[in-house]
């Protein structure tokens, strides 16, 4: 649900309405796409438990098992954000553990006239930990 923090979600929504609620989209460009699930459903291949335990069950998370190197899933935010200087900060929660086909997880912002700058990037956690 949202919070009133810009851009805040947790992902405890029914189905694919997460898109919505949380103000993001699908990149239509994409190879393959983001997908909620939770720990139950994912079994050996995902994370033990959500980060935030007791309270949430629900993750984005995509399946790489059948893509080719440099296949990209993006999700991208459906509000602009307003400039800022020092003052923005994207701030989340990620799992990469165990497989042999984790890519690359990245941000990039997109300036205003449309070229995207990455801010950040991991390309594997070597704990089985959020």
């Amino acid at each position: 649900y949202y919070t009133s923090i810009p851009g805040s979600c947790n992902f405890e929504t029914q189905d694919q309405e997460w898109t919505t609620v949380c103000g993001l989209t699908q990149d239509p460009s994409d190879d393959f796409d983001w997908n909620i699930s939770n720990s139950a459903v994912m079994g050996k291949t995902g994370p033990d438990t959500d980060h935030t335990p007791g309270k949430g069950q629900h993750f984005l998370y995509v399946n790489s098992s059948a893509q080719k190197e440099g296949n990209r899933a993006r999700i991208i935010t459906t509000k602009l954000f307003p400039a800022s200087f020092g003052v923005c900060r994207v701030r989340f929660w990620f799992w990469m553990f165990a497989s042999r086909q984790t890519g690359v997880l990245k941000v990039y912002t997109a300036e205003e006239h449309g070229m995207d700058i990455l801010m950040w990037s991991s390309s594997r956690n070597e704990e089985n930990k959020w």
